[in-house]
């Protein structure tokens, strides 16, 4: 780099400013949202309010990410290491564990109250289910990080959902395989959420345990020691759940068991629409090409990516698995799905409509050669036979 050229690239580095630094709280409103609703129900006598956490996840923010629309450029690589150390971007998430540990002893309390109404006993479980859901996003910035707190803090904030078992396989696992048939959190093309689902769950859960039983094998230690990431991420659960039923009673397990099914769906969902389709190339040797900008769906709507720390810059989230959440970076290459998470969540959970949605753009991302794509084995054909008319798509994202 030229003298001049050095110079003009610190000048803009220096008049860069953090547009969102001020926005960052906003990731802490959803699990605000069980206090609200809680608040308004308890007042109004109306336990509809406790519907108030899904509606806006799920229906007002995908509005408003079509109103707000894109999130803006990427910081300059100057200023990364400046960032990455800004010890307000931690706190960010660090500050999200109180609230939803706050709402789900609040939920469970509400919960077991003999005048709560089975009606907004339903609404307790979707709203507090959906903290824990996203919580489980919190967990993954946290559980990607080299600092011994933040690694602990990611398995309490999974310990809600009964999903502990993500801190291992999701880093050791996941990102290994991400985009292979060998991975259970990658969706083939042609297969249902419902589908996805069991498989997913019960491959990530066979796989955590693998990796971290051959870590111990490997080291000639026995694994059944509170030193396991699986067990003590376990034992966490465990203890949370005993102490709740403690308190409140055998009715707890009512609440808790079901919220903790939703928290690790909303997880698997948006495994489901972050890989759907996708596929690594394989060299001659036989093994995988590294991970790239084209094996991730992405979407840079500004609105989503606020709550959800900057999780839909997902190709660099792959690409720098330790790079933090504020300096994720935008890649006009990787395919982006035709909305923000919130809103193909709903599509996914809607088959047809999300076939209708993702499918032709699959078919475009690869010019119009399936033969690359994660098919599922099932559909393969009728997917093939579907598509063949397609033909090379002119300046389509396809790996080939």
């Amino acid at each position: 780099m030229s003298a001049a050229a050095g110079f003009l690239s610190d000048a803009r580095a220096r008049a860069w400013r953090d547009t969102k630094r001020f926005m960052w709280p906003s990731a802490l409103f959803v699990p605000v949202l069980p206090y609200v609703g809680y608040g308004i129900a308890s007042h109004s006598g109306r336990g509809i309010f406790w519907y108030l956490t899904p509606a806006i996840v799920f229906i007002l923010i995908p509005v408003i990410d079509g109103f707000v629309g894109d999130d803006g450029g990427n910081p300059p690589e100057e200023l990364v290491a400046a960032l990455q150390e800004d010890r307000y971007y931690r706190w960010m998430t660090f500050l999200y564990l109180p609230l939803q540990y706050g709402g789900l002893v609040l939920g469970t309390w509400v919960f077991v109250q003999p005048e709560t109404t089975w009606f907004a006993r339903v609404g307790i479980i979707l709203s507090c289910g959906t903290v824990s859901g996203i919580a489980i996003n919190t967990a993954h910035e946290l559980g990607h990080k080299r600092e011994d707190l933040e690694r602990w803090l990611s398995k309490i904030a999974l310990a809600a959902s009964w999903y502990g078992h993500f801190y291992v396989e999701h880093n050791r696992g996941h990102h290994v395989r991400v985009a292979t048939v060998e991975d259970p959190a990658s969706a083939r093309m042609g297969e249902s959420f419902y589908a996805f689902w069991p498989r997913t769950v019960w491959g990530s859960l066979r796989s955590a345990v693998s990796l971290e039983w051959k870590r111990f094998r490997l080291r000639g230690r026995n694994p059944w020691t509170i030193k396991n990431d699986v067990l003590n991420a376990w034992l966490m659960s465990l203890v949370l759940y005993a102490v709740l039923v403690g308190f409140f009673g055998p009715l707890a397990l009512v609440f808790l068991i079901p919220q903790s099914i939703i928290g690790f769906s909303l997880l698997e969902v948006v495994n489901y629409l972050e890989h759907y389709g996708l596929l690594r190339k394989k060299n001659e040797a036989g093994r995988y090409e590294k991970v790239n900008p084209l094996h991730s769906w992405n979407s840079n709507r500004l609105a989503t990516n606020l709550f959800l720390y900057e999780l839909q810059r997902h190709s660099d989230h792959h690409a720098n698995p330790t790079r933090r959440y504020q300096v994720l970076r935008h890649f006009d290459e990787s395919p982006q799905l035709p909305a923000g998470y919130a809103r193909m969540i709903v599509f996914a959970l809607v088959p047809p409509l999300w076939f209708h949605s993702i499918n032709p753009l699959v078919v475009q991302h690869y010019g119009g050669d399936l033969t690359q794509a994660n098919i599922h084995p099932r559909k393969r054909d009728k997917i093939l036979a579907r598509y063949a008319t397609a033909g090379p798509v002119a300046g389509s994202g396809s790996a080939a």
